[in-house]
């Protein structure tokens, strides 16, 4: 297969590539205060969201694909991004993100949109260790991650700069070993045919 476009399907969502029509949906989530209160980004312009989509609308067609930003798409409307990305092709880890509106908060599907890329990492990405990061006010973010197996590792000091200052982390990982080893092994079969047998883990990564 030579395609590196993406379609991810879950009980109730699907993660697929950005396009360029996409843009107005997710400026209405990606300029939202409430929605970026813990990010070390936004409320974003206009002129922002455009970058944003540009870069992740073009990731299909760069060669050696390893980072993943998706639409999070729920009965055909964009609610959201999810991403997940290598940080290191020799020791096979990677990071994952998501953002959604706030319209679908306390649905559960920012859990499902991280199952998923977790079916990515460990499956057609071929990583072995995935972290996540979030503030540590965030209590709907650590849910979420411990609801997919992300173990708590500790809290990063002084981890961001965010509008000038600098900002705690706390860090998660997941483990494809420890997926092994519980038999819960990535079951969305839709990956098999529409992922490159081999993503180019041995290439050099592509940094957030």
């Amino acid at each position: 297969m030579t395609s590196n476009r993406i379609l991810l399907t879950g009980p109730r969502l699907q993660l697929r590539d950005f396009t360029p029509d996409d843009v107005g949906a997710v400026h209405a989530f990606a300029s939202d205060p409430l929605v970026t209160q813990w990010s070390t980004w936004g409320p974003n312009t206009l002129a922002q969201t455009q970058d944003f989509i540009d870069d992740a609308a073009a990731e299909p067609g760069r060669p050696g694909r390893t980072r993943f930003t998706l639409a999070v798409v729920v009965r055909d409307r964009v609610v959201g991004s999810a991403a997940v990305w290598t940080t290191s092709a020799a020791d096979r880890n990677g990071e994952l993100g998501y953002t959604l509106d706030r319209g679908v908060w306390g649905q559960g599907m920012a859990t499902e949109s991280a199952a998923l890329l977790l079916d990515l990492a460990f499956g057609p990405m071929g990583l072995a260790r995935v972290e996540a990061t979030c503030h540590p006010e965030n209590a709907g973010s650590v849910r979420v991650l411990e609801k997919n197996g992300f173990v708590f590792e500790g809290r990063l000091r002084e981890h961001r700069v965010v509008d000038g200052h600098r900002r705690d982390s706390l860090l998660f990982s997941a483990l494809r070993s420890d997926r092994s080893s519980s038999g819960r092994l990535p079951a969305h079969r839709e990956l098999l045919d529409r992922v490159p047998d081999r993503l180019a883990a041995d290439s050099p990564a592509s940094l957030p």
